[in-house]
């Protein structure tokens, strides 16, 4: 095979992983924190792909898995944006911490 080999694809994944980590923990903001847990979910399918290439290029299975797995984040992420956006509009804000009342 042409091109780099594993261990790049690990470490660009290992970084948007702990890119993404950061953003969870540091982030008050409710949207930034669904941006960071996308970016974490994507640096695990980049790893899964990585392995599948590496491992057993002919089997297109993890390909189609990766395939639902994106479109689920992506409906996700939708869901999410239009339930900040109706959290927004009553409160004024999407800070996490002041979003802790509505678990009652």
């Amino acid at each position: 095979m042409n091109g780099p080999g594993l261990v790049p694809y690990l470490i660009v994944g290992a970084l948007l992983f702990g890119i993404g980590i950061a953003g969870v923990l540091s982030q008050r903001s409710a949207l930034m924190v669904l941006m960071s847990i996308e970016i974490m979910l994507n640096a695990s399918l980049l790893t899964l792909i990585a392995f599948w290439r590496f491992v057993k290029p002919v089997n297109f299975d993890v390909q189609v898995f990766a395939i639902i797995i994106f479109t689920i984040a992506a409906v996700e992420m939708a869901a999410g944006l239009g339930l900040f956006l109706l959290i927004f509009r009553q409160r004024g804000n999407t800070n996490v911490d002041e979003l802790k009342d509505l678990k009652q």
